[in-house]
């Protein structure tokens, strides 16, 4: 199969979601293709503009805040489905806001996210802190979820048991009792149990807030 830049924006995004963004190089990425590193440079002439494509990719998985809803449940689905996509692409999260040269699908998701909120009669200023709060909430929930053992799900509850039997409890009085009372005990613990209750608390506040700026 030839190379395309398609191919070789297909090929980093696998190998991305293999070994993270840290160890990525060129030279794996030609590996990974069987090519010569020069010739993915044929295609696609700096290292900068692969990751420009891929975090471009990365924003066109994320659904669209949809227009038919309202701005609370547009931000909703726009929220969950972008969680879902930097669980796939574990690696994506500190680079998304970071492209001094962004791509179309990049620009038209923050364009749709604005007109969302502003159909929502967010002004520009709450407007401004509704994006800046909830995409650092996204971005620190995702990179923390896929930093946790297992995602932060079942396969933490062994780093609970190994954690707490070096807790002496006179020491770390309130860690003991979180990890053996709630971690230990609790049959569904999961990290990402807690995006829900974090979204709700933020969207709740911006729609007091932008009712409040309003008025």
């Amino acid at each position: 199969m030839s190379l395309t830049k398609e191919r070789v924006l297909d090929g980093a995004m696998a190998l991305a979601d293999d070994i993270g963004i840290e160890a990525f190089t060129i030279r794996k990425l030609a590996a990974a293709l069987d090519v010569k590193p020069m010739t993915i440079y044929h295609h696609i002439p700096s290292k900068e503009q692969i990751l420009d494509g891929m975090v471009d990719i990365v924003f066109s998985q994320i659904a669209l805040p949809p227009e038919d809803l309202p701005w609370e449940e547009a931000i909703r689905v726009r929220c969950r489905s972008m969680r879902d996509v930097l669980k796939r692409h574990w690696w994506a999260a500190p680079l998304m806001e970071s492209r001094l040269s962004p791509g179309h699908e990049t620009l038209l998701h923050h364009d749709a996210v604005l007109g969302c909120l502003r159909r929502g009669g967010l002004s520009l200023s709450m407007t401004a802190h509704a994006i800046a709060v909830l995409d650092s909430y996204l971005y620190g929930f995702a990179f923390e979820e896929a930093h946790l053992p297992g995602g932060g799900g079942e396969e933490i509850i062994p780093v609970a048991e190994d954690l707490a039997a070096f807790l002496p409890p006179d020491v770390y009085p309130n860690l003991y009792e979180f990890t053996t009372e709630h971690v230990m005990k609790e049959t569904d613990y999961s990290f990402g149990n807690s995006f829900e209750f974090g979204l709700d608390l933020i969207i709740d506040a911006l729609r007091a807030a932008a009712q409040e700026d309003a008025g």
